[in-house]
């Protein structure tokens, strides 16, 4: 689905990685990766997608004192 995207729309990033779109959209609230806003859209650039959940693998998503945040 990504194909050559550089960013993901939050729908679209939740369909890629299998998360859910509200545990999505409450990462990026927690500031857990940098984003890009045009408007009111948010885009999530994938590398920085992949790279987040690389770092957290084995990690509950929904508790934000175990995520490890992307600067």
């Amino acid at each position: 689905m990504n194909g050559n995207k550089l960013a993901m729309t939050v729908e679209e990033a939740a369909e890629y990685t299998g998360i859910g779109r509200n545990t999505m959209r409450q990462l990026i609230e927690w500031k857990a990766m940098p984003v890009l806003k045009v408007g009111r859209k948010i885009l999530i650039p994938t590398d920085v997608l992949i790279k987040f959940i690389s770092l957290n693998q084995n990690v509950n998503l929904r508790d934000k004192s175990e995520i490890h945040k992307i600067s």
